[in-house]
């Protein structure tokens, strides 16, 4: 999905999902209807992901320890 919002406002915060490390983090930022913005925590200026959300729950079931 392009990336045609616009996140300059966005509150980013660190997937519970990633290691916890600060070189090897995604970030993702709530509040968009039908979307999660995701991105690279060590390149915050760099493109965002914009996932449908079902699919990131989809994901973040698969995934649960």
């Amino acid at each position: 999905m392009k990336n045609t919002l616009d996140l300059s406002n966005a509150v980013w915060r660190k997937s519970s999902y990633s290691a916890g490390g600060d070189d090897n983090c995604i970030e993702v930022a709530d509040g968009y209807p039908g979307v999660v913005p995701v991105r690279d925590s060590k390149v915050p200026g760099g493109p965002a992901l914009l996932i449908p959300a079902g699919a990131w729950a989809a994901f973040v079931e698969e995934h649960r320890s």
